[in-house]
């Protein structure tokens, strides 16, 4: 049985745009409809492959930004200037198109529903797209540290801000924008440093885990940050990226 579920993750099915939501200028979130899909774990991605006409083939991978569901996965996609696979999802794709994913794929920078840690989950830019499924799963309490440019940028923008005004306080939600702040922001553009975290980790006798996800110099200084005060190695979980050609 675990041989074949393997195979089934790693075997091309159609996936079928279902709708599409704006979230940023350059960023678009498509949710797709699956036949057989049984879900997946918070934190894992999907390849996903288009074809030309003339049977040129790309693909590439991306998060999924959804909670568990069968049938259905949401994917949130951040164009990449000149890319292969990004411009049409973020552009092109609407309701009713087909492509290819294959997944889902990853067993590491994952949250398993049984896992009793808090969660500390730090995205910059693009890269809040996996810890996003980990929030809206999210059964433990959970911090969101979100390293953004500007607001513009930002993604999940109304979502986030319902979260974090929820009265379960399950999951609180913090920002740091690092060109750009809001009107009336309490702090000046920075990039994430030793005080933005000190603000929002968890005790060291929590015995918190960490998720980083972004792009790799943002990921590095992150994790590097997170020893510096005090937090396990052991429990860092990262997930970087870079220039791929989209």
């Amino acid at each position: 049985m675990a041989r074949a579920a393997a195979l089934g993750r790693l075997t091309w099915q159609p996936a079928t745009v279902a709708a599409a939501r704006v979230e940023a200028a350059t960023a678009r979130t498509l949710v797709l409809d699956v036949d057989g899909w049984t879900g997946h774990v918070p934190g894992q991605h999907v390849d996903v492959r288009l074809t030309a006409p003339d049977g040129y083939t790309a693909y590439r991978s991306y998060s999924i930004s959804s909670a568990p569901v069968p049938g259905r996965l949401e994917v949130t996609v951040q164009a990449v200037a000149d890319g292969e696979v990004s411009p049409y999802l973020v552009d092109v794709a609407e309701p009713g198109d087909q492509f290819e994913i294959r997944g889902p794929l990853g067993g590491w920078f994952v949250r398993r529903p049984d896992d009793p840690r808090p969660a500390l989950l730090i995205g910059g830019g693009s890269g809040v797209a996996p810890l996003m499924s980990m929030v809206r799963a999210a059964t433990n309490p959970s911090r969101l540290l979100y390293s953004v440019r500007s607001p513009s940028d930002a993604l999940f923008t109304a979502e986030l801000a319902t979260t974090a005004a929820a009265a379960d306080g399950r999951v609180a939600v913090t920002h740091v924008y690092t060109r750009v702040a809001p009107a009336g922001w309490p702090d000046p553009p920075r990039r994430l440093d030793t005080d933005a975290l000190a603000r929002v980790v968890w005790p060291r006798d929590a015995d918190a885990v960490a998720f980083v996800c972004g792009p790799t110099g943002f990921v590095e200084t992150a994790a590097d940050l997170l020893v510096d005060i005090g937090h396990d190695p052991a429990n860092i979980r990262t997930e970087r990226f870079g220039p791929t050609g989209g």
